[in-house]
């Protein structure tokens, strides 16, 4: 089941909220979560983050060939 970017988007920004307050409990989507340390959340800030950067890329469309003779 994929999440789409918006829903991406504000559990990152829950996250980053909670962090902010020095909270380490967050309920998202009905949810309980209790993150141990601080790691842990910037952890799962991080992953959001990347999962967040592949869900807006755009897929390359074309591929650039340079060729020489090695001279």
């Amino acid at each position: 089941m994929a999440i789409d970017l918006a829903e991406l988007e504000t559990m990152r920004d829950t996250l980053l909220r909670a962090r902010a307050r020095g909270a380490r409990m967050v309920q998202i989507n009905g949810e309980r979560v209790e993150y141990q340390t601080d790691a842990d959340l910037a952890a799962a800030i991080a992953d959001l983050e990347a999962r967040i950067r592949r869900a807006s890329a755009t897929p390359a469309r074309s591929v650039a060939f340079s060729s020489s003779k090695g001279l």
